[in-house]
């Protein structure tokens, strides 16, 4: 794979009942194309995946919320799980570091419950996205406009609906995010 994300710093925020491989294949993506990924959680030391049916992997965190900025980070990543989004959509900190992305015209993907951190620090009012069935009323009454397709890309936000679109989300993550530095000219 072409290493078209050289340089470009990615932070991923998760935390416990992450879905593993919705952080660990994407991050082998971003990876494989040159970006530099940094695992940020609310907490610090390491936190419990969930994997499909049980829990998983522990998995190292880079850096605390408390410890991060978003000026470090060229891209942002939110990977799903049932009880990950819903635990991190309850922390202002959270909050406020996804919000900057957006307030900053970065690049942002979610996937499967993903998006519900972005509801709640209200940023998909007026935007296409897909996710997790589940979570489909929620984006629509946050004023989003929801679609079931494997990928949705718009102005920057890249959603995908579970982990059978990985393969496609990890394509376009990669893609979009590439483009976002070309436009920026780093």
């Amino acid at each position: 794979m072409a290493m078209e994300l050289n340089g470009m710093r990615v932070a991923i925020v998760a935390t416990h009942g992450v879905e593993q491989i919705e952080l660990t294949e994407p991050r082998k993506a971003l990876e494989d194309a040159g970006a530099s990924t940094e695992l940020i959680a609310p907490e610090a030391g390491m936190i419990k995946a969930w994997d499909r049916t049980d829990w998983g992997d522990e998995i190292e965190v880079d850096r605390t919320i408390a410890d991060a900025s978003p000026d470090d980070y060229d891209a942002l990543l939110l990977p799903g799980g049932v009880l990950n989004p819903d635990k991190l959509r309850m922390n202002d900190e959270v909050l406020t570091f996804v919000r900057s992305f957006f307030n900053d015209r970065k690049p942002v993907a979610a996937i499967c419950h993903g998006p519900q951190v972005l509801i709640d620090a209200d940023v998909v009012r007026g935007r296409r996205m897909t996710s997790y069935r589940s979570v489909r009323k929620d984006l629509e009454n946050a004023g989003a406009e929801w679609v079931d397709q494997a990928v949705v890309v718009d102005d920057g936000l890249i959603t995908s609906r579970n982990p059978g679109d990985i393969p496609d989300f990890s394509e376009a993550i990669v893609h979009e995010f590439a483009k976002a530095r070309e436009s920026v000219g780093a």
